[in-house]
């Protein structure tokens, strides 16, 4: 197994019971081979990011230390979202569950399957947001500080879930 790293798994949900499913993603996750649920953020009411109409989303981040490689962990994300009946057939459109590989260390990745840091994380608050529960010092690679990130971005649009 591979020296343990730190990585960052957004995680967000809008279709079916979004809160339910992004509970059950934390213990999918946390039942990953080689890994650790090291901390969870608090869970996120936000609006969709795109284009298609659709109802709001619950967002939050997952903190692992993982013994697993960017890919490894990738196709292990993947493997989740379809064991909650994913599909991929709508960009940005609404989702049961869908997990992101925001950070793997400090690695830069840029394949045609993987780019990491997760393209945009610099422009997203519902990633941001819970990004900085987990992780209040973080620095993403070639963006800067998340609380610098976060703060320079309109605080609309997001809001705590209280109850979670």
């Amino acid at each position: 197994m591979a020296a343990s790293v730190p990585a960052y798994i957004g995680v967000g949900s809008n279709l079916g019971e979004p809160r339910a499913q992004v509970l059950a993603a934390f213990d999918a996750l946390a039942a990953l081979p080689h890994t650790q649920l090291v901390a969870r953020s608090r869970l996120y009411r936000t609006r969709p990011f795109g284009p298609v109409k659709q109802g709001d989303f619950i967002n939050a981040v997952a903190r692992l230390e993982t013994g697993l490689s960017a890919r490894e962990l990738l196709a292990a994300i993947r493997r989740i979202e379809a064991a909650a009946g994913r599909i991929r057939d709508e960009r940005w459109g609404p989702r049961t569950l869908d997990l992101d590989l925001l950070l793997h260390g400090d690695a830069q990745i840029d394949t045609p399957d993987l780019t990491v840091p997760h393209p945009g994380i610099a422009e997203r608050s519902f990633v941001l947001a819970p990004l900085r529960d987990v992780a209040p010092g973080l620095v993403v690679p070639g963006a800067g500080p998340v609380e610098d990130l976060l703060g320079a971005l309109p605080a609309d649009g997001i809001a705590e879930i209280l109850d979670a």
